[in-house]
């Protein structure tokens, strides 16, 4: 049985036992349990696809914890003008582990 579920503008397709790596939750803390309503398709016995959510599904995620991605540098250069620039940031994420699918 697989799923696929919309979180942070993104989709994904999951199973159970699955490790996710979502866009920080806030006030995720390891070992919580959080609820995501946005399931998209369900294919257990029958394929279930939502318009645009399927009714009373949600997948169980446990949260194993948080962190930084790795550093990603954006440097702009304009040739024969001096002009340069470099910026670079982290990434938030939450570990995530898929605990069950209800459909």
């Amino acid at each position: 049985m697989y799923a696929v579920i919309k979180h942070g503008g993104k989709q994904y397709k999951v199973k159970v036992g699955d490790i996710l790596d979502l866009d920080r939750i806030e006030g995720a803390e390891p070992k919580q349990a959080i609820e995501i309503d946005d399931v998209l398709l369900v294919n257990g016995d029958d394929l279930k696809v939502g318009n645009p959510k399927v009714e009373g599904a949600k997948v169980i995620l446990e949260v194993i914890g948080n962190y930084r991605g790795k550093k990603v540098i954006i440097f702009k250069k304009r040739r024969r003008k001096d002009s340069k620039k470099k910026r670079g940031f982290r990434r938030d994420y939450t570990k995530v582990r898929v605990k069950e699918i209800i459909a």
